[in-house]
């Protein structure tokens, strides 16, 4: 009897333990992230790829569940209820840069018990910069001045020669000008999210009052409206032009149509039925697939791809290829309904490398 109680002493914490993991477990839900598809649109710099994108989520008392690329992520995140942040940029941007626009995107996910929460980032600019077109006359009224763009975050300097775009986070900016040991604020302005605006530095028409004239080019002020990432169109016509290629999940929703380009993640192969392999060694050089993360390992997700007899399997099939493995590709083909149980792409014509 006395050995029964110690027993049931000993098990009793373990027996606590295992229930509050079930009551854990039966308070969980699955949360998804996705950027949004459609079309980007042409940029005024180089737009990056959003698996270099950083992510990362939190809990409600600020606790990290993941800090890392988008790239890396994982396709599915098991999470206990409540509330998560989704954080999204393509860098870190704390301090006043030239030519380093801020894109990203920051959402709340609510997780419920059993219930898979999908977050769809968008990718707008988040910081905000300034151009100067500095007059001729300028120069010559002040050759030994030396202008700058200043905000509380920190400061750059403004060559006269200067072409490139000052970016700051969104908020007061003033224009500053340093010339014989004397500082003047020229101009101070508020920048909102996305806006780029362009500056003409002037001498001014009574030189004896104002010296200088700041006035703000409408010609060249823009703002970028919302985008999102993906190469695809969700209208017609899309997928005929390279600049339009259809994403792997927008792809799935265009079967049936002819000579258009997909693109995305070449992540595995040696289809069958039932499974992928997403590693190698390889042994099929008759396909592979696509996915819009080059970490995804979920055959679902992805998009089927048939090496016809030919060229083209000779130079992309992972048997002989194993270093393409992971690497961005865009293809030209017929998207068909099932291809080895899921969408897919035949009749390869041509293929280009990001």
């Amino acid at each position: 009897m006395k050995r029964s109680l110690l027993l049931l002493a000993a098990l009793l914490p373990l027996l606590v333990s295992c229930e509050a993991l079930m009551k854990s477990l039966g308070r969980q839900g699955i949360l998804e992230i996705h950027f949004a598809e459609g079309t980007v649109p042409p940029t005024r710099a180089a737009f990056p790829d959003t698996n270099d994108f950083l992510l990362t989520i939190t809990d409600s008392k600020g606790g990290t569940v993941y800090d890392g690329t988008y790239g890396a992520s994982l396709d599915k995140y098991t999470l206990d209820e409540g509330t998560y942040t989704v954080y999204a940029r393509s860098c870190d941007f704390s301090e006043p840069l030239f030519d380093t626009p801020q894109y990203g995107d920051t959402q709340v996910a609510a997780i419920k018990p059993g219930k898979t929460t999908v977050v769809t980032l968008s990718c707008v600019q988040m910081n905000a910069g300034i151009r100067l077109r500095i007059a001729p006359s300028f120069l010559a009224a002040y050759p030994s001045a030396v202008l700058f763009l200043k905000s509380t975050a920190g400061k750059l300097m403004y060559g006269f020669t200067e072409k490139r775009i000052a970016f700051f986070q969104a908020g007061n900016v003033n224009l500053e000008m340093s010339d014989g040991g004397m500082e003047k604020t020229l101009f101070t302005r508020r920048l909102e999210p996305q806006q780029i605006l362009t500056l003409g530095v002037n001498v001014g028409a009574d030189a004896s009052k104002s010296g200088v004239d700041v006035q703000v080019d409408t010609t060249r002020n823009w703002t970028d409206e919302e985008f999102v990432i993906g190469g695809g169109s969700n209208g017609s016509g899309g997928g005929n032009d390279l600049d339009k290629a259809y994403s792997v999940p927008v792809a799935k929703k265009h079967t049936g149509e002819d000579d258009v380009w997909v693109y995305g993640y070449i992540v595995g192969g040696d289809l069958s039925s039932s499974k992928c392999s997403f590693s190698a060694p390889f042994s099929s050089r008759t396909n592979l697939v696509l996915a819009s993360k080059s970490s995804c390992t979920d055959k679902s997700s992805c998009l089927s791809v048939q090496l016809a007899k030919g060229d083209i399997r000779d130079e992309l099939n992972l048997v002989d290829h194993p270093e393409l493995l992971g690497r961005q590709i865009y293809l030209k083909g017929t998207i068909v309904e099932a291809y080895y149980g899921i969408p897919g792409v035949q009749n390869i014509s041509e293929y280009q490398w990001k």
